[in-house]
C-alpha cells in the first residue's frame, strides 16, 4: 500500500515503529501528490516502483536561489506545479529531470536518443510530452533537456517548454523540445498558443530513491536495533544500572 510519510515520522518508519516504508511512499509529505498520482508517475517513467522524497516545497517569498539550495545535486527529480491560467482554470503539471539540477549556468544537452529520457506531464488534462528524438527532420530540436542557472527555477526545453521564473510565482510553456514537433508553440498546460503567463499556486520537488529489497530492509532494521541496544548498554554503564 502506498503511503505518505511526514518528515518527522521517517525515523520511526525506518525503525519499524508504526510501519515500514513500502513501495511508492512519499517521504516528507505532499500537498500536490497522492498515491494515485504517484502511481501514474511510476507508469510514465516505466522504471518500476520507487519512493519519492520531498526535497523542496514552495514557501511565500522564495526565489530561484531557495529552489536551487534545496534541489541541486539530488539526482533525478520530479517537479510538480499547480498553476492557474488567465481564465482562472487550475492545472497540475510538471516534469521529470533525469539529471541533477544545478546553478552551472548552462544546458544539459542530450545529443543521443538514449539520453533523451526527460518528459513533461499534465495531470489535469492527462498527457505526457517526451523529448523529441533525433529521427525528426531537425535532429537537434529535442536535445535541449534542461537549463541550469541561479536566475531561473526549473526549466525544461528551449521553448522553454516549461519554465519557472526567478521569483517562483510565474510559469510559462512554449512547446519546442518536447512532445509532437507539429505542436510547436502550444502550451503543455492548457494547449494555448499565446505563451501566456501562468500563476504558480504551489510547487514541490521530489528526488527518487529505489524501493529497498525485503532483505536489505530487514538488515537495515536489524542494524538499527543493534545500534539502539549498544546505546542502551552504554547508558546503563554510565549510570551504574544493571
Amino acid at each position: 500500500m502506498k503511503k505518505i510519510i511526514a518528515a518527522g515520522g521517517l525515523a520511526l518508519a525506518l525503525a519499524g515503529i508504526g510501519g515500514t516504508a513500502s513501495a511508492g511512499d512519499i517521504v516528507g509529505g505532499s500537498v500536490l501528490l497522492d498515491a494515485g498520482k504517484h502511481a501514474q508517475l511510476e507508469r510514465w517513467l516505466g522504471a518500476g516502483e520507487f519512493n519519492l522524497n520531498n526535497v523542496y516545497t514552495l514557501q511565500d517569498g522564495d526565489t530561484s536561489a531557495d529552489f536551487h539550495a534545496a534541489a541541486d545535486g539530488k539526482g533525478a527529480t520530479f517537479t510538480l506545479l499547480e498553476v492557474t491560467n488567465s481564465g482562472g482554470d487550475s492545472f497540475l503539471v510538471g516534469g521529470y529531470n533525469p539529471q541533477s539540477w544545478s546553478t552551472s549556468g548552462g544546458w544539459n544537452v542530450t545529443e543521443r536518443d538514449w539520453q533523451r529520457t526527460a518528459f513533461l506531464f499534465n495531470f489535469t488534462d492527462p498527457a505526457v510530452y517526451r523529448q523529441i528524438l533525433s529521427t525528426y527532420v531537425l535532429p537537434s530540436q529535442g536535445q535541449y533537456q534542461t537549463f541550469n542557472a541561479t536566475g531561473v527555477g526549473p526549466m525544461f526545453g528551449v521553448g522553454p517548454d516549461l519554465v519557472v521564473t526567478a521569483d517562483l510565482d510565474t510559469a510559462l510553456s512554449w512547446q519546442t523540445s518536447y512532445g509532437d514537433p507539429l505542436d510547436e508553440g502550444k502550451s503543455i498546460v492548457d494547449r494555448s498558443t499565446n505563451g501566456m503567463a501562468l500563476h504558480i499556486d504551489g510547487m514541490e520537488v521530489f528526488s527518487i530513491s529505489p524501493v529497498p529489497e525485503p532483505r536489505e530492509t530487514a538488515m537495515l532494521i536489524a542494524g538499527m536495533g543493534v545500534l539502539a541496544l549498544i546505546g542502551r548498554k552504554r547508558a546503563r554503564r554510565r549510570t551504574g544500572t544493571a
